[in-house]
């Protein structure tokens, strides 16, 4: 098994980050520092990351949970900010998040041990769709609206094209649906400064066909069977 794989099978992350750890000298085979991301494990290593020994997990657990805003996807930080897994409180597992949502953000979260699972629904070549509602401050004339349907620069990349709609619009602000097929960082806020309207909130509300529902915030539930078969399609 490919170290990245073996870790990520551990629970510990996903294969991209896998890699980045295997890469900045975090990954110790047999006591020694492995920096090649494709060495195959063999029976008898023994794999550390961070010092810690790490081995597969045989029961995969699969989470959906309401992140609040508030909280971080990384699993530590500098800051000592609060993060996503300690809102799972009743799973022994050691989780990692699929994909990211930013600090402000909320929403539907997925959370495993599993990196296959991960690396088939986070990876952008897969292009599941994310769906979000927004609130924006401003007026979204037809003119801006036409240009995040249509792609916009956010400095060093443009957008493809989205699902944009605007669900209520008053005076000072605007209530958006917006779907992507991307995940670059922070897109949806740079796409809407991008035109001039700053996001205010924002809530990602379904993955493909998985919906966040009435799933409160803070809140997790386990995928169900059919939720996952759904997914192992994509």
């Amino acid at each position: 098994m490919r170290l990245n794989r073996y870790i990520a099978q551990a629970g510990v992350v996903s294969r991209r980050k896998a890699d980045e750890l295997t890469q900045n000298g975090n990954v110790k085979v047999n006591g020694a520092v492995m920096k090649v991301p494709g060495y195959d494990v063999k029976e008898g290593d023994v794999v550390e990351v961070n010092g810690i020994p790490v081995e597969p997990e045989t029961v995969k657990v699969y989470i959906a949970l309401n992140k609040p805003a508030g909280y971080i996807t990384s699993l530590k930080d500098e800051k000592g900010r609060p993060m996503v897994t300690d809102l799972i409180t009743d799973v022994e597992t050691r989780l990692f998040p699929v994909g990211t949502l930013d600090y402000e953000t909320s929403g539907l979260l997925f959370l495993t041990n599993d990196g296959d699972f991960a690396n088939k629904v986070a990876h952008p070549n897969h292009n599941v769709v994310k769906t979000y509602r927004a609130r924006v401050s401003g007026v979204i004339s037809n003119e801006r609206l036409a240009r995040l349907r249509n792609g916009v620069d956010i400095g060093g990349s443009t957008t493809a094209k989205a699902h944009v709609e605007i669900i209520k619009q008053s005076m000072n602000c605007a209530i958006v649906e917006i779907k992507i097929r991307e995940g670059k960082n922070r897109q949806i806020r740079k796409m809407f400064d991008a035109v001039g309207n700053k996001v205010i909130e924002l809530e990602r509300t379904a993955i493909g066909e998985i919906y966040l529902g009435c799933l409160k915030e803070g809140h997790y539930r386990k995928l169900s069977k059919s939720e996952l078969e759904y997914l192992q399609k994509l």
